[in-house]
């Protein structure tokens, strides 16, 4: 019988612990170079240019985006460099799930074009009883259906609002709001597939691994992206998605499969799969030593845990600086999402925050996924005015006026000024 596996807490601990005495293994990199990139994360500057491009900050642009293949229409995304953030104002149209059309792109490279027909999924490793064992994308098909609605995060959302709202220096894509999207992901369990590759009770960690071209940051060739999880969170919630909204997943969001890791940052939603290695030992990435963790005055100086569960945060539909005409009722409309717990409340605010107020819920909250809702306003007074909102969730975590603030500017959760004009 398997033992019980650590909570999420105690795992992240431990592999704080064992990173810190070199008691992890490095996966495909030396770990001189992922020290140096622990070493420019924790600089107060944050990473230096080159280091910094697999999130590099790039302002926002109109028009297409290099390696992106779906058309990238000025009114619903901001183009950032490789990645294409979703302007909120064009989700008030949108149900609960994200059309794949309106869907942010969180891209380190290009999308790659891969055929089903000749994809191949390995699972292999020391965590394993016997050699390994191979799918075809039929193959995987054929297994059991599994079917999760999820939101999908980047970690660095929100992150512009750093430098916009409290006026400190990160490294990263600028996010406002838009790095996420929620959709009905159809698929398999992770633990099936791992079941079936024989997994034993010696694996503590599983490595899937894209098929997206190798990032090259600085010199180093950091490889395919790639990012440990705790066999606890993989054989519990995790599936191996091949649809997205019923249909077939689109190239910029994993064709022909990817992971869909619920609640967890972005980062560990895996596109474009080829290979899971099965470990014994524990297993260290760019993505969750250098990359991925917090650095700054408040961290230890080699950094936080991996970061592992998304926060909480909310948005208004609403175009920033968007016009309203005072005297007339206004419904505003936005999103609140927790990694933690189920938003419980909502509420907002139309005068920056002296007054606050329920905002209606509009779907029933649910782990994993974001809650709808609307207030009513009439202005009175013409001028700029500013809209906040902020969510309590299930743990009785509520969002905080500050965020506290990291060198690479993940995880922002504060109350977000939205900034109008009434006239």
């Amino acid at each position: 019988m398997r033992s019980v596996p650590p909570s999420e807490d105690a795992y992240d601990g431990m592999r704080l612990r064992q990173w810190s005495h070199g008691d992890a293994r490095s996966a495909g990199i030396e770990r001189r170079d992922l020290l140096r990139l622990v070493a420019a994360a924790s600089a107060a500057a944050g990473l230096p240019a080159g280091l910094a491009s697999p999130a590099q900050a790039v302002p926002g642009a109109a028009g297409p985006a290099p390696g992106i293949v779906k058309p990238l229409p000025p009114e619903v995304f901001t183009v950032r460099g490789t990645n294409a953030e979703t302007n909120f104002a064009a989700l008030r149209t949108t149900g609960l799930l994200t059309p794949a059309d309106r869907f942010f792109v969180r891209n380190h490279t290009t999308t790659p074009r891969i055929d089903p027909a000749a994809w191949r999924l390995s699972v292999w490793g020391d965590g394993l009883r016997g050699p390994a064992v191979e799918f075809s994308y039929d193959e995987l098909r054929a297994l059991p259906t599994a079917t999760v609605t999820s939101f999908v995060e980047c970690a660095g959302n929100a992150r512009g609002y750093y430098a916009t709202q409290q006026g400190e220096q990160v490294s990263g894509t600028a996010w406002t709001l838009g790095a996420i999207g929620t959709a009905r992901w159809r698929g398999v369990r992770l633990a099936d597939v791992l079941r079936r590759a024989g997994i034993t009770r010696n694996a503590v960690d599983v490595l899937p691994r894209g098929l997206d071209d190798e990032v090259i940051s600085d010199g180093i060739n950091l490889g395919r992206v790639r990012r440990p999880l705790p066999v606890a969170k993989a054989l519990d919630d995790v599936i191996l998605a091949y649809e997205m909204n019923g249909e077939p997943l689109p190239p910029d969001h994993g064709s022909p499969v990817r992971l869909i890791v619920p609640s967890w940052v972005g980062v560990a939603n895996i596109k474009w799969v080829g290979d899971i290695e099965v470990s014994a030992s524990p297993l260290l990435s760019p993505w969750n030593t250098g990359l991925y963790r917090l650095f700054g005055p408040g961290y230890p100086p080699e950094g936080s845990a991996p970061l592992t569960r998304q926060t909480l945060k909310s948005a208004f539909e609403v175009t920033p600086g968007a016009s309203f005409h005072a005297r007339r009722r206004h419904v505003l409309t936005g999103r609140s999402w927790s990694g933690g717990a189920p938003v419980r409340t909502v509420e907002v605010s139309t005068d920056g925050g002296a007054r606050w107020r329920r905002a209606r819920l509009r779907d029933e909250p649910r782990s994993g996924s974001w809650v709808r809702w609307s207030a009513d306003w009439v202005p009175k007074d013409r001028g700029p005015a500013v809209l906040l909102a902020r969510a309590t969730d299930r743990s009785g975590r509520t969002q905080p006026e500050k965020a506290v603030p990291n060198t690479q500017g993940y995880l922002f959760d504060a109350v977000v000024r939205h900034e109008v004009l009434v006239v």
